[in-house]
C-alpha cells in the first residue's frame, strides 16, 4: 500500500469515492443528508485541489485509490492558530479492518505538522450507526469534544 497526496489528474476518482462515502452515510441513517452529484463533486473536488485549498491524502493499491483523508486548512481564536480539518474520510468496505485507515490518519497527522497546524478537527455523525467510526478515530488519537455539526444552507 502507497499512501500519497494526489493530484487533480486522481481527483475524479477521489470524488466518486467521496460520494459513496456520502451515500453510505444517507444509508445507515436513513436521512438523505446531501444532495450526491457526481459531475459536480468531479468538478469541485477537481478545482479544490488545483487550487491548493483541498489536499487529498490517498490510500493506493497497485493504480487504484482504496481509501482517502481529505482536508482543508481553517483557522479560529478557540485553536490558538492554524488548523486543519478532515472533511472526508473513507476507505472502501472491503479494505477495512486491514489498517490502512490508521495507516491513513498517520500520514494525515504528519501533513498536519508540515503545514504547522496546531491539531486536526473532523466530524462524524452523532448516531449509534456511527459508533465503531467514533471508537477508529478515538483509537487513532482523536477525543470527543462535544457538539452537533450544523449547517445553514446559503442560496
Amino acid at each position: 500500500m502507497k499512501y500519497k497526496l494526489i493530484d487533480i489528474s486522481q481527483a475524479a476518482e477521489v470524488a466518486k469515492l467521496a460520494v459513496n462515502l456520502t451515500n453510505e452515510i444517507i444509508e445507515r441513517t436513513g436521512i438523505k443528508h446531501f444532495d450526491v452529484d457526481v459531475p459536480k463533486a468531479v468538478k469541485l473536488c477537481e478545482q479544490f485541489v488545483e487550487q491548493q485549498r483541498y489536499h487529498v491524502i490517498a490510500a493506493i493499491d497497485f493504480d487504484r485509490i482504496v481509501g482517502f483523508g481529505a482536508l482543508c486548512e481553517s483557522h479560529s481564536l478557540y485553536a490558538e492558530g492554524t488548523f486543519g480539518i478532515i472533511q472526508e474520510f473513507y476507505v472502501l468496505p472491503e479494505y477495512r479492518s486491514k489498517n490502512i485507515g490508521a495507516e491513513l490518519l498517520r500520514e494525515i497527522v504528519a501533513f498536519a505538522r508540515s503545514k504547522s497546524w496546531k491539531r486536526l478537527e473532523l466530524c462524524t455523525p452523532p448516531v449509534p450507526e456511527f459508533d465503531r467510526t467514533v471508537a477508529f478515530y478515538q483509537a487513532n488519537g482523536f477525543e470527543i469534544t462535544g457538539g452537533y455539526k450544523m449547517k445553514c444552507p446559503i442560496d
